[in-house]
């Protein structure tokens, strides 16, 4: 018995499928690879366009006090990181941004406490216990009639800085001597002598 080393070849029907040599498929793959590539390219291209940030609310907003709020509570508007104090007829606002790694410090009767890592700071943003660095940011805040007052977290003041609140009572008083001194203006036509 004797074993043929050539190979036999069979005969191929007309439907099936011709066999692709190892370079035309290399070729071909190069060829698709190139084409993913600039589509995928364009398609980031097209995104540039648009902001791939969200849109951060305002650093400027307006807040309206309860009448019903204390003097001497905090009164921390809903999505904000500001706690707003009514003292008297002084208001001012406070940052609730801790200053050791940017926690959000939690108001309580004696003032913050950081629920990280254990800073105090008190009503005015002193730092009562560390390990916060410095104090709490005294923000801007300006009158804007009545409860409505304007505050910007993008600004900081210094510490003590507060808006006056001027009663409905106060402001009428001010209005009639500012009407008296208009008044007396007109008759004499200067300032009149104090």
């Amino acid at each position: 018995m004797t074993i043929d080393a050539r190979p036999t070849t069979v005969a191929r029907s007309r439907l099936d499928p011709e066999v692709m040599a190892r370079r035309d498929f290399l070729g071909l793959a190069a060829w698709w690879s190139a084409v993913a590539a600039l589509l995928f390219g364009f398609l980031g291209a097209m995104r540039l366009p648009k902001a791939a940030v969200l849109p951060s609310p305002s650093k400027k907003f307006k807040v309206s006090l309860p009448a019903s709020l204390a003097s001497g509570r905090a009164y921390i508007p809903a999505g904000r990181a500001v706690a707003v104090y009514k003292e008297g007829d002084q208001v001012y606002a406070l940052s609730t941004i801790c200053t050791h790694l940017g926690c959000i410090v939690k108001a309580t009767d004696n003032g913050f406490d950081c629920p990280c890592h254990g800073s105090k700071f008190a009503k005015d943003g002193s730092v009562l216990k560390g390990p916060a660095p410095k104090g709490l940011p005294w923000l801007e805040l300006k009158h804007a009639g009545g409860d409505n007052f304007l505050i910007d977290e993008g600004k900081t003041v210094a510490m003590g800085t507060s808006a006056n609140v001027c009663t409905r009572l106060r402001q009428e008083k001010l209005r009639r001597k500012n009407r008296r001194l208009a008044v007396s203006l007109k008759i004499y036509g200067r300032l009149p002598v104090a």
